[in-house]
């Protein structure tokens, strides 16, 4: 393969799971790709689906963060663990999620330099937080999140989004991870 999507392979779609195989057609049709991350997950099935259902379960279920929120986490925190998949492929749904290419490009590039509105910029303060080693939320912290007009569900939300992209950017650094070349030009 001229261009693997990791370091360890995947593979061939007539060998796949049903379910998976079901996953991958649903973005084609959707996306008019599959996206690599399915790719190199689909190699260890059951590895597949749980990272899968707890993706989706934190970008897509329900709660008080926005779609683009929850994207501008992601970002973010890829951007702090310096994950190219996960900037790319990520940075993508949030320009077109957004609207906003400038703000995808200002988050991915330093979201602390960035022009945010205050419950953006006080949501990734926090998510860096929960990026850095040695987290511990302090009640200092937690009472700012308050302030900023989060509930405890949301300030939950937040840190597994950014703990589950801080895993997901460790895999994809272990895996050499290869973004699709589609990534680069959606939204803009």
């Amino acid at each position: 393969m001229a261009n693997p999507v990791s370091r360890f392979g995947e593979p061939r779609e007539s060998d796949l799971p049903g379910d998976i195989a079901d996953i991958y057609a649903k973005n084609r049709e959707k996306l008019g790709f599959v996206p690599n991350v399915f790719r190199a997950y689909a190699r260890r099935p059951e590895h597949f689906r749980a990272f899968m259902n707890y993706h989706d379960v934190l970008m897509k279920g329900p709660g008080n963060l926005s779609r683009v929120e929850r994207e501008a986490i992601v970002v973010a925190v890829s951007s702090e663990n310096r994950c190219q998949y996960c900037m790319v492929a990520h940075g993508a749904a949030l320009r077109v999620l957004s609207k906003d290419p400038i703000l995808a490009e200002q988050i991915a590039n330093n979201w602390r330099t960035a022009n945010l509105p205050s419950r953006m910029r006080a949501m990734l303060e926090f998510a860096s937080r929960v990026n850095e080693p040695g987290f511990a939320a302090t009640e200092h912290e937690i009472d700012e999140m308050h302030r900023a007009g989060f509930g405890d569900d949301d300030i939950w939300d937040i840190a597994a989004i950014a703990a589950f992209f801080g895993f997901s950017n460790r895999m994809a650094g272990l895996m050499d991870m290869r973004p699709n070349d589609e990534f680069y030009s959606m939204g803009r």
